[in-house]
């Protein structure tokens, strides 16, 4: 999508300002003994409280309203019977249609205090997506995005995923300018636009640098090691870029 009027700047607002609150209130809810089955049904009533819908079910049929991803699954994961414990490694991503407009955030924690592995990786994924999306403007080219991540990774000891990465947004879940990769991609020539909508999301890994995907036809995630994600969606301008997740 791209941004021409005001009014479609605060429709992205508003959808974008539900999905951030519908994962933060998931995330205080991610406590040991809940099941992530559960916690999807409590993301689910906030957006139908909202008057919002699922993004991923309404795209693709998903089975669940959002994705929580466990421990070695990277992204996409299925909400089910599994029940949270001190110690794991939780991905919650949420993304939802307002009144036409779609946004897309997401966050990766652990279920009480993370392991000093587990920090790393979660302040260097964290870094990584707040220095890409720092360096966006108009006119740049899109695969600055994959450098930063890929430079910040490097510097901190971690891989970037290379078949994960962030994607435009806006009148759907997907869209223009299509697949933006995590990683340096020099032939890669697309420009950023004044008004592009985008998300940002790096996938960070300790092991692994690809997702495989999982016998339920959904899942992806690590053979070796641990991943994270941070996901804003995001509004490239000539100045500083808006972020309205």
């Amino acid at each position: 999508m791209t941004i021409e009027h005001a009014s479609e700047l605060e429709g992205l607002r508003r959808a974008g300002a539900l999905v951030a609150s519908v994962l933060s209130s998931m995330r205080d809810s991610a406590v040991a003994g809940v099941r992530s089955r559960d916690l999807d049904a409590f993301g689910a009533e906030l957006m139908r409280k909202a008057g919002a819908r699922s993004a991923p079910q309404l795209t693709y049929g998903f089975p669940g309203a959002t994705c929580i991803s466990l421990n070695r699954v990277v992204a996409h994961g299925i909400p089910d019977d599994a029940i949270l414990r001190d110690g794991d490694l939780v991905n919650i991503d949420v993304s939802a249609e307002l009144d036409g407009y779609f946004a897309d955030t997401g966050a990766s924690f652990t279920v009480g205090t993370p392991s000093p592995g587990q920090q790393r990786l979660l302040d260097a994924t964290h870094e990584a997506r707040d220095a890409a999306i720092a360096q966006l403007r108009a006119g740049e080219r899109i695969n600055g995005i994959g450098r930063t991540i890929e430079s910040t990774a490097s510097r901190r000891g971690l891989r970037v995923i290379r078949n994960l990465g962030s994607h435009g947004v806006g009148r759907a879940l997907h869209e223009a300018p299509g697949h933006i990769p995590g990683h340096y991609e020099p032939r890669d020539t697309r420009r950023l636009h004044e008004g592009m909508v985008i998300t940002v999301e790096p996938f960070l890994a300790t092991h692994c640098n690809r997702a495989d995907e999982a016998d339920d036809g959904w899942s992806l995630f690590c053979r070796r090691g641990f991943a994270a994600q941070f996901e804003h969606t995001v509004v490239v301008t000539s100045a500083e870029p808006i972020v309205v997740t």
